[in-house]
């Protein structure tokens, strides 16, 4: 964040891409939530209105009273409000049921892993294999228990994270809109990504304590429901003896053929 005239302004650097040529979604979310609360604090919800824009200088509105909008002052139209975030309230439920696998089982999902094969995004800063280690979170969460019906509802997937030197927000710990981002995709892949395509609609998440460099916590995603083309989506973050570090509910939407 930098500010400019008067008004704190934010960039997506391009190297946290979701789909090509536009910002990751959690992470892009956690940037701006960052500006609401901190770890610890409550929880905060993100509105995505437009794919964030990558390098580009984009002013946030607002008070935290009323809630913040990122705005990009290049754009017109509807392409001009790029999010919005207010506070949220605390989480009723886990939004993964069943609690947390360890993190052997979570290391031995990645293998079932469906984006290792066909991934609509294979450079996601969250989770693409075409992401080099140390340069994307390369979250590949794969089915640790299965869902059910046609849509897979009640599907919960699994990961390790690897959490390295380089998403270190400078008190040796990742820092919060990493953590965002590791929230993100997981949660997406609960869902059949593969034969459906989803982006980033919505996403709530409450940071509880950041993992450390160095620490391998457990990410979790679990399919909610499908409605139409919005997928609803739970996950949550672990560190290694199975407490909760951060958890997020997110809306996803599938992409038009």
């Amino acid at each position: 964040m930098t500010p400019g005239n008067g008004a704190p302004t934010l960039t997506i650097p391009a190297a946290f891409n979701g789909p090509d040529g536009s910002g990751n979604g959690g992470y892009s979310a956690g940037l701006l939530a960052g500006l609401l609360t901190a770890p610890g604090g409550p929880a905060v919800q993100v509105t995505l209105r437009t794919p964030p824009p990558l390098d580009r200088t984009l002013t946030v509105e607002g008070t935290p009273e009323e809630g913040l909008r990122l705005v990009d002052p290049t754009a017109q139209d509807k392409a001009r409000l790029v999010a919005e975030a207010v506070r949220a309230a605390p989480f009723d439920e886990a939004p993964v049921p069943g609690g947390p696998v360890t993190v052997s089982e979570a290391a031995r999902a990645r293998e079932r892993y469906a984006g290792l094969t066909d991934h609509p995004f294979p450079r996601c800063y969250s989770c693409g294999p075409a992401r080099a280690e140390g340069e994307g979170l390369r979250l590949f969460a794969g089915s640790v228990r299965p869902g059910r019906g046609p849509d897979g509802v009640g599907n919960t997937v699994a990961c390790t994270w690897d959490v390295l030197e380089a998403v270190d927000g400078g008190d040796g710990r990742a820092a919060p809109a990493q953590v965002w981002a590791a929230l993100d995709c997981p949660g997406g892949w609960s869902s059949d990504v593969s034969g459906r395509p989803i982006v980033l609609g919505r996403m709530s998440a409450q940071i509880l304590d950041l993992p450390a460099v160095g620490s391998t916590p457990v990410v979790m995603g679990h399919l909610e429901s499908v409605d139409g083309r919005k997928v609803h989506t739970g996950s949550a973050l672990y560190d290694e003896t199975g407490r909760l570090l951060a958890q997020a509910r997110a809306t996803w939407i599938a992409l038009r053929s």
